[in-house]
């Protein structure tokens, strides 16, 4: 059987090591001759899990005390309406940064609750580029920006500098890379690309900024609610967080952030060099904000495309295709992706143009 590469958008590929083990769990979870998934939340052996996972998040970021780790369920699409609900004043605003599909559903959400504020949007250009040198007002409860475009392929390599509460959407490209938790107040992230299965959303969250905006918040969506119980105020995705801790002890293994961002960086490069040197080929996104994550671009001889599919399907690349929004192909090459797996596609691209 050809071996497949998965280079799905998400849910996305996990290390091999992490599903064997996940897989064992489901049958017989730490020997206790009971499964994962029909154990209870509260036994000690998932309180275990849960705070395992906790602090393997504040090791890999280097999280100070005075912000609380939660691990809850919605996807980042809750928290589009969770972060206004918690962070927006009664009369307030926001600002937010448009880079995508994904910041533009997070604006929809925030209109809802007070004045959102647009300081930068790239739609002007299809989402090509991370806009540059905006304002961000003084007087709003809050800043908003997406770290990684999965769709488009871009990535924010320069966080703003500025006194407001900033929140990001890390999704796509959480611990694939150094940054700098001091500069952000509030961030959330779906598993399902770095840290796990679809199911369980990372939020890390500084603890004095909650509780200020005078709105009286349902209790399923205060953050407080989530910090005070522990991210068991309901039973949690037990699944997803297992997985998660999984892939977190996977990647302390190897080095942890520092050695997977180096790894991440060899990956991308040797993609964007072959897109870059092949004349077949076109990146969709401005160079210097350029995704290390999701990479997309065109196959310019559309007369090729028949030969090009049919190489890539026969040599066992699955989730190559682009995003309806930009077309193409989209690689999108997270932490677990092998740099063999980007080899063999870099050797197809130089194969079609040689034919």
């Amino acid at each position: 059987m050809t071996k497949k590469h998965n280079f799905s958008a998400g849910p996305s590929i996990l290390p091999k090591e992490v599903l064997q083990q996940a897989s064992k769990a489901i049958i017989n979870f730490n020997n206790i001759d009971l499964s994962l998934i029909e154990i209870s939340h509260r036994s000690k052996d998932f309180v275990m899990v849960m705070k395992e996972a906790k602090n393997l998040v504040r090791e890999l970021l280097e999280i100070p005390n005075g912000y609380s780790i939660l691990f809850l369920q919605g996807g980042a699409s809750l928290e589009f309406l969770m972060v206004p609900m918690n962070l927006m004043k009664i009369n307030g605003k926001a600002a937010y940064l448009n880079t995508g599909t994904w910041s533009k559903k997070a604006i929809q959400e925030a209109k809802r609750f007070g004045e959102t504020i647009v300081v930068g949007d790239s739609s002007d250009k299809n989402f090509s580029y991370i806009p540059k040198n905006f304002e961000i007002p003084t007087d709003v409860d809050y800043f908003h920006c997406t770290s990684n475009n999965t769709i488009y392929g871009t990535q924010i390599k320069k966080f703003p500098n500025t006194s407001n509460i900033v929140v990001c959407d890390m999704s796509s490209d959480i611990f694939s890379r150094k940054i700098d938790i001091n500069k952000f107040d509030l961030i959330y992230a779906g598993a399902q690309k770095n840290m796990g299965p679809a199911g369980t959303t990372l939020v890390i969250v500084k603890d004095d900024i909650l509780e200020k905006t005078g709105r009286n918040i349902p209790t399923m969506l205060d953050y407080k609610t989530h910090i005070n119980k522990d991210s068991m105020f309901n039973t949690p995705p037990v699944f997803a967080i297992y997985v998660s801790m999984l892939t977190l002890k996977w990647l302390k293994k190897r080095g942890g952030i520092d050695q997977i961002e180096k790894n991440n960086n060899e990956k991308a490069n040797l993609l964007y060099s072959e897109i870059d040197r092949n004349k077949l080929f076109k990146g969709t996104a401005n160079v210097e904000d350029r995704s290390k994550m999701n990479v997309c671009f065109h196959l310019l001889d559309k007369k090729k495309e028949v030969q090009f599919n049919k190489m890539l399907n026969e040599s066992g690349i699955n989730g190559l295709n682009g995003h309806r929004s930009v077309g193409g192909y989209r690689a999108s090459i997270y932490n677990a992706m092998q740099i063999e797996s980007i080899k063999l596609l870099v050797d197809i691209m130089k194969k079609l143009e040689r034919n």
